[in-house]
């Protein structure tokens, strides 16, 4: 079972499509004990960092995400949650990638929306993937580059596009935006 964290964050609905449409039954829930047993969980993302942080932080979901063993994706504002500090609402995250999430520089173009090429893969998650293929991004925010780099964009600036540590994944663009790419990236995730 794939468990998809409900916590009131935007696009979930659209990852569950995402892998219906790979034949994948998935559901979304907040109940603790579905979410340890599920196979793989997906913890999607849209929307204001403060905010969804203060929904984790009443759920518990805050304290849970970080103590989950089985392989974790995190999408987008996800990603961005499961860094340290978060300087949209000086924000502290969950500290699973001990990394900062800062504002991209330029107000005249932020955010960053549409489509990029990734470089550096270093992920399972890229398994018949190349540097060519174009995945979906919408953020004003970005995760520093680091040892938990798996692949880097460049807009404006190099910034991690995706992080690995241990069992959890976390990619800043959406997979289930992207096209051909992005769900064999889901289907990458899937076979871990």
């Amino acid at each position: 079972m794939i468990a998809i964290i409900k916590y009131n964050g935007g696009n979930v609905r659209s990852v569950q499509n995402a892998l219906n449409r790979l034949g994948e039954k998935s559901i979304v829930t907040d109940d603790f004990e579905l979410i340890r047993k599920a196979d793989k969980v997906i913890f999607p993302g849209v929307g204001e960092a403060s905010s969804t942080m203060k929904l984790l932080k009443e759920k518990g979901l805050d304290e849970l995400i970080p103590k989950l063993t089985q392989p974790v994706l995190g999408i987008c504002l996800g990603m961005q949650l499961m860094c340290g500090h978060n300087e949209e609402g000086n924000t502290m995250g969950m500290g699973i990638f001990d990394i900062n999430v800062k504002k991209f520089p330029s107000e005249n173009i932020v955010p960053h929306m549409g489509w990029n090429t990734l470089m550096d893969l270093k992920s399972t998650l890229f398994s018949e993937i190349s540097e060519k293929d174009d995945f979906y991004f919408v953020h004003s925010y970005f995760c520093e580059l680091s040892d938990f780099t798996t692949a880097v964009c460049d807009y404006i600036l190099p910034f991690s596009a995706t992080l690995q540590k241990d069992n959890f994944f976390a990619t800043q663009f959406h997979p289930e935006k992207s096209g051909k790419s992005g769900s064999l990236l889901l289907k990458n995730f899937l076979k871990i």
